[in-house]
């Protein structure tokens, strides 16, 4: 099994914030003493890792992890093999060293390893410490790391016996820090149950699990796979900085603020058995006439039995719908185009959701339910043939394009301004347009709207350990990529492309989904680009599961509704969220978190640093708490005002936004700069917006909104009277905020509920104006300090 946490942190090595040394300074060095789990091994070719393998990336260059421990140590061992004399002869002042043993110390029939917890296990931990203070060096005590024992109901059993507590009683005693990795490893066991643990341990990657073991394959609770490794080593990180070390200020930061690398998600990867199956040899046929649904069928069959990879070879596959199994990687040679076909008759009609909500839709061409170590690769191609599924907007088209599809057959609306696949699509399109939604979940009686069912083309759906890398999928009859209640996610190099004027294309839904990395990918599509969402309403919150633990980074937006967004779908919440690195191009907005009133869920912990965008059709940042269903960017004619609406009770149908942190964006070209817009009973919370550069018709305009803070943008706007708006808003600090030369007004602050806003460090003498008061707003609401 291979996590991502070295990728990870090679991604963000460009970007992490760590202090400067003199090139002769001396590194600080952590020397790790103990066994087999925290060790060092030989052969990487075998899945086995020691936790202090992977403890050095969660530190910065000014320190070097010294890992003297060693297989099968107990304190004794150690001791008498002089390894200990070793570590004291390499120990300089201000040095660290962590201390873990107890898993070999407890074997009372080996001699040369026993080592009594009461007495001699205590006294050697008590030399160790005291000899490390000795050199002036810092001694740190870890229990030792849990055993992956539980009983047949499932819950934790003892497996370390008095040696956890002996170590718990030498740190008090000689007042050194503890690490309870014991009651830490446990916890996370715990959290993640007997199968979800299983992963954790090289075991797991051997094979011991898989349905068809193979040996050397053995159940093995003890030593760890690299993801297991890494976690475990993030477990003794986060204690570090807990407990406020020393050490910490070693501890590498991410551009995030307040973040540490050992605060973001490691992500957990499939992998595969080597065997491979040809999907040629099933009967498929690359002649883009054949249908090969049942040859895809009997390779991924086949496939499953011990796991592999499918191979679709160079040329063209005409298909139906794919179902992926448990243990097998899809993968698309160079070369390879999955077609899949037009003929709407093939997806038959399931029971699944649709947006946020449990729905009957067409079969998705590329599916997976209840899966687990899975995987999409390759550089070819998928085509969802989404065309024959998506009604169209006259207005989307030029004439000739416009004529050339209505004599493709289909029919017309009655006032011939849209088109539609077939009567069965008209039908159901105008049903949902009329309200007349249909609350039975039998696929039975849907038969005469089928054709509106569009499917998602790419869903998953609980499933674990997803891998999806290199390919380009398009043309997608809805949403194109739909993990849903998905967990380890890795989502790599991938292009996802729809016509822009494709409607409810979006590229990304990730659906409350948890822990997952969205790198390198390419999306130009007809709806939102990467979109966060978490369920719709009621059934949102009875499901109650947020999207939560990602890393986006490195990827660009074309042509979107918006490059990266959350909602408007997200009443199961939404937190801890990094992006980074990003381009938005073209994309109707930027940043675009949106939801309304009825969704509930709480938004929250979002950071994001480095996104360029250029050609934004609407708001470069936008929050917006009165989404309506409809398009960012108003149609001409289309009113773009915000509603009249009046305060509302609370309820759990009230949405939260809060706590963002955003940073070093730039947009050249905008209708609006910032747009934040929350409800009257309400207000968006904790919004910091450092490091701007926006260029755009309007500036900022702030509705409803409380503890908003603007440090160094640039609002670089046409329409300056005002360069920011705000209405009914109150602690607020913009804080070195620049501006074009001359502008007529540089703040107006309207509505009775506004105060405490604060404007410094900000040269108001530019403006002809620098504040203006509407009539119900307190002179004292705003405080000026000139610069």
């Amino acid at each position: 099994m291979k996590s991502t946490s070295m990728l990870l942190l090679a991604g963000l090595a460009a970007s992490l914030s760590v202090g400067f040394r003199p090139a002769d300074a001396p590194k600080t060095q952590v020397f790790l003493v103990g066994d087999s789990t925290m060790a060092d091994k030989a052969d990487l070719t075998k899945p086995e890792r020691g936790w202090g393998m992977e403890f050095g990336q969660y530190f910065d260059n000014s320190v070097v992890i010294r890992n003297t421990a060693q297989n099968g140590r107990s304190t004794k061992s150690f001791y008498r093999e002089g390894r200990w004399a070793k570590v004291l002869e390499g120990l300089k002042p201000g040095d660290w060293v962590f201390i873990q043993f107890g898993h070999n110390d407890s074997k009372l029939d080996d001699s040369v390893r026993a080592a009594p917890a009461q007495t001699t296990y205590r006294q050697f931990l008590t030399k160790f410490v005291q000899e490390a203070k000795a050199k002036g060096a810092n001694p740190v005590l870890l229990t030792p790391v849990g055993r992956r024992y539980f009983d047949d109901k499932g819950q934790r059993k003892d497996d370390h016996g008095e040696y956890p507590g002996v170590v718990r009683e030498v740190a008090k005693t000689q007042k050194v820090p503890l690490i309870d990795l014991h009651e830490q490893s446990w916890k996370m066991y715990s959290q993640l149950g007997e199968t979800g643990t299983r992963p954790l341990f090289w075991s797991y990657q051997n094979g011991y699990y898989q349905p068809n073991p193979v040996p050397p394959a053995k159940n093995d609770n003890t030593h760890f796979s690299e993801y297991g490794a890494t976690r475990v080593a993030q477990l003794v990180a986060e204690d570090v900085q807990a407990q406020h070390l020393g050490l910490a200020s070693h501890l590498s930061r991410t551009p995030f603020e307040g973040k540490l690398l050992a605060d973001l998600p490691v992500v957990l990867t499939p992998s595969f058995k080597k065997d491979t199956f040809n999907l040629a040899k099933y009967g498929a046929v690359a002649d883009g006439q054949t249908l090969n649904t049942e040859a895809f069928r009997k390779a991924i069959d086949a496939c499953a039995v011990g796991g592999g990879t499918v191979l679709v070879p160079r040329g063209l596959w005409l298909t139906g719908p794919i179902v992926l199994k448990n243990n097998v990687n899809l993968h698309l040679a160079t070369g390879a185009l999955v077609q899949f076909t037009a003929d709407r008759s093939q997806y038959p009609l399931v029971k699944t959701t649709w947006e946020g909500e449990d729905a009957i839709r067409s079969q998705a061409p590329i599916s997976g339910v209840d899966l687990t170590n899975i995987a999409i690769t390759g550089n070819g191609t998928f085509d969802g043939a989404g065309d024959a599924w998506r009604p169209v907007k006259k207005s989307k088209l030029n004439e000739t394009q416009w004529q050339q599809l209505v004599a493709s057959g289909g029919v017309l609306s009655e006032k011939k301004d849209m088109w539609y696949p077939s009567a069965s699509s008209l039908k159901g399109n105008l049903m949902a347009a009329s309200g007349q939604k249909r609350t039975s979940l039998n696929p039975a009686e849907f038969d005469d709207i089928r054709d509106y069912l569009r499917p998602n083309m790419l869903s998953l759906t609980r499933c674990k350990q997803i891998l999806l890398e290199g390919f380009v999928i398009q043309n997608s009859p809805a949403w194109t990529i739909h993990p849903l209640l998905c967990e380890n996610i890795t989502l790599r190099n991938v292009t996802a492309r729809n016509p822009w004027y494709g409607q409810n294309t979006d590229a990304l839904d990730l659906e409350s989904c948890r822990n997952g990395i969205v790198e390198g990918c390419t999306f130009d599509v007809g709806d939102d680009g990467i979109c966060i969402k978490s369920g719709r309403d009621e059934q949102g919150r009875k499901r109650g599961v947020p999207t939560e633990n990602f890393i986006i980074r490195d990827t660009k937006v074309y042509h979107a509704h918006g490059g990266f967004v959350i909602g408007s779908e997200m009443s199961g919440g939404a937190r801890n969220l990094y992006v980074s690195n990003c381009t938005f191009i073209g994309t109707d907005v930027g940043l675009r978190f949106k939801t309304a009133r009825g969704r509930g869920g709480v938004v929250e912990n979002i950071f994001v640093d480095g996104v360029d965008m250029t050609n934004i059709a609407g708001e470069a940042i936008l929050f917006d708490m009165y989404y309506a269903a409809k398009d960012p960017v108003p149609m001409a004619g289309e009113s773009s005002a915000p509603p009249v609406i009046a305060a509302m009770p609370l309820n759990e149908g009230t949405p939260q936004f809060k706590t963002f942190r955003i940073k070093n964006v730039t947009c050249k070209g905008a209708t609006t700069g910032i747009l934040v817009r929350g409800l009257p009973e309400m207000s968006i919370k904790d919004i910091s917006i450092e490091n701007a550069v926006l260029e755009s018709k309007k500036g900022l305009v702030c509705q409803e909104a409380e503890n908003i803070r603007l440090k160094n943008v640039t609002l670089l706007s046409a329409d300056t009277a005002p360069v920011m708006e705000v209405q009914n808003s109150r602690n607020l600090a913009f804080d070195g905020i620049r501006y074009a030369n001359g502008a007529e007004l540089l703040l107006r602050v309207t509505g009775d509920r506004s105060k405490d806003i604060r404007l410094t460090n900000t040269d108001t003498k530019k403006a002809k104006k620098d504040v203006q008061l509407g009539d119900k707003v307190a002179k004292k609401t705003v405080s000026v300090a000139q610069r």
